[in-house]
């Protein structure tokens, strides 16, 4: 029996042809057409972040419209990925929850009737990274977290479990371009801020108390050039030894609980 194989979160789910009849896709194009495999998904609601596709040249251009990365991957690879080797040729990784928006985010702190406290993180690849971050801004009471579609870690199950369950309680918005999202929350009354070792601006002196974005840049790089031009303010965070730099997950709790002291 053919089937769609979906890895939702740790859980590998084949779904039988019978399914798809039921959802009047048709069964001979399931391994022909990637589009096969966006409809179902979209029609089961589930959030699309990555495929493994056998036929890359005939399906890479229709997963990348829809916003999905995409991964070659021969019948060796599916098989190890797949629980019953029933994959067809395509396996489609799915989130482990939901993505909100950026609309989503800000209504949250109007709702709460606070200053809007968000997390933007610009190609944090590592999935624990990822984890701790958003772990550590839901405990302290930030709206929300950004990140970019490509070149980011998603909301994969190894993030939703570094989160300690987090990723239920805090929205996580993917947006196509973060120069773009900062424009627009600069645009809605919110100061930038970046994370740099050589920021003019020392942690202990920026002003969190009101409506602010705080920028974390991944570990080897930092900030994108757009993303750090983006910023308002770059903020260092005072270094005693002889390391020159904190883990992004840590230097983002340092900012977070900062932001916090500020604003009790």
């Amino acid at each position: 029996m053919a089937c769609l194989s979906l890895l939702i979160g740790s859980d590998f789910i084949d779904m039988p042809v019978r399914t798809l009849e039921n959802n009047k896709i048709s069964l001979k194009e399931l391994t022909k057409n990637a589009e096969t495999v966006l409809f179902f998904l979209r029609d089961a609601s589930c959030v699309l972040t990555q495929a493994y596709i056998r036929d890359l040249i005939r399906s890479k251009e229709l997963f990348h419209r829809a916003g999905v990365g995409v991964v070659e991957a021969d019948k060796r690879k599916l098989d190890a990925m797949s629980a019953t080797h029933s994959h067809q040729g395509v396996i489609a990784a799915a989130a482990a929850a939901a993505y909100a928006s950026l609309e989503d985010i800000l209504q949250r702190a109007a709702d709460r009737g606070e200053s809007p406290l968000l997390v933007v993180c610009d190609e944090i690849s590592d999935p624990h990274n990822l984890g701790a971050i958003i772990r550590t801004a839901e405990c302290a009471g930030a709206h929300g977290v950004i990140i970019p579609k490509r070149r980011s870690a998603g909301l994969t199950a190894v993030v939703a479990k570094t989160s300690a369950g987090a990723v239920s309680y805090l929205p996580v918005a993917r947006v196509p371009n973060l120069t773009a999202a900062l424009k627009r929350l600069k645009e809605e009354g919110l100061w930038v801020f970046g994370t740099a070792a050589d920021g003019g601006t020392s942690l202990y002196q920026a002003d969190l108390k009101g409506p602010a974005v705080l920028v974390i840049g991944s570990e080897g790089d930092g900030m994108g050039r757009l993303v750090q031009e983006g910023c308002d303010f770059l903020v260092s965070i005072p270094m005693g030894g002889r390391i020159s730099s904190l883990n992004a997950s840590a230097a983002a709790a340092v900012l977070l609980y900062e932001a916090v002291r500020q604003r009790r």
